[in-house]
């Protein structure tokens, strides 16, 4: 008897192991993603601006995207670890601001937080408590600014087209590191400026070389529309 209770003790033992690795998965770096509203609204579907109002004309958060180094990803790692508003009470007005949703119908953010926190952000909890999270994405947002860097370049969200080239160079002498651009199109079917993935380590604190891009591709001259 106390054989079978002893077996039964260390099967649960093992299966809890098991699960507390699959929580705290392991990933070789994320991808910190911000993509520009004018070119998320430039489109066929077009947008719905936030219930606080009309965002700035800056890039905004997509996303802080725990990564493999064979281009595939992680998802959903921890059913048993929810978006909890409560957990970045202090950090709401800043994520309005810097993590605005665009998607229809109107919202407050809430939902868009929810999916990047329980779609991506359970696969970092080896490293990033929910806070640690989105305070890490909104620093790094801090740390590159990608708008800030195109404009001293003289690359303007003006509705003209510029070259990828240009837009990558500008982007790596200010920050230090090379992007990924990708685009989406308008209306009339014109490639346009979309989003911009910078490669950070697995601590999340700094930036480095992308291991791998994502797939996918512009064409070299690539409109910067108007927001």
């Amino acid at each position: 008897m106390k054989n079978s209770h002893s077996s039964i003790l260390l099967k649960l033992l093992f299966l809890q192991y098991l699960s507390v690795l699959c929580v705290s998965q392991s990933f070789d770096f994320f991808y910190f993603v911000q993509q520009w509203p004018g070119s998320y609204c430039d489109t066929k579907q077009s947008c719905c601006y936030p219930t606080t109002g009309k965002p700035a004309a800056d890039f905004g958060i997509h996303g802080l995207w725990p990564n493999y180094q064979d281009g595939s990803y992680p998802s959903n790692c921890d059913p048993d670890s929810p978006f909890k508003q409560s957990e970045i009470s202090d950090l709401r007005s800043s994520m309005q601001r810097n993590w605005p949703t665009l998607a229809c119908p109107s919202g407050s953010g809430i939902q868009f937080w929810t999916h990047e926190w329980e779609k991506h952000g359970t696969c970092s909890e080896s490293v990033l408590d929910q806070h640690g999270y989105f305070e890490t994405a909104l620093n790094l947002k801090n740390k590159a600014n990608i708008l800030q860097a195109l404009t001293r370049a003289g690359i303007q969200p003006d509705g003209k087209s510029y070259s990828l080239s240009s837009i990558k160079d500008s982007i790596k002498v200010a920050i230090g590191y090379t992007p990924w651009i990708e685009c989406n199109v308008d209306g009339s079917g014109n490639s346009q400026l979309y989003q911009v993935y910078l490669c950070v380590d697995t601590s999340g604190s700094g930036l480095i070389e992308c291991p791998v891009f994502p797939r996918g591709k512009c064409g070299s001259s690539i409109e910067f529309p108007v927001f």
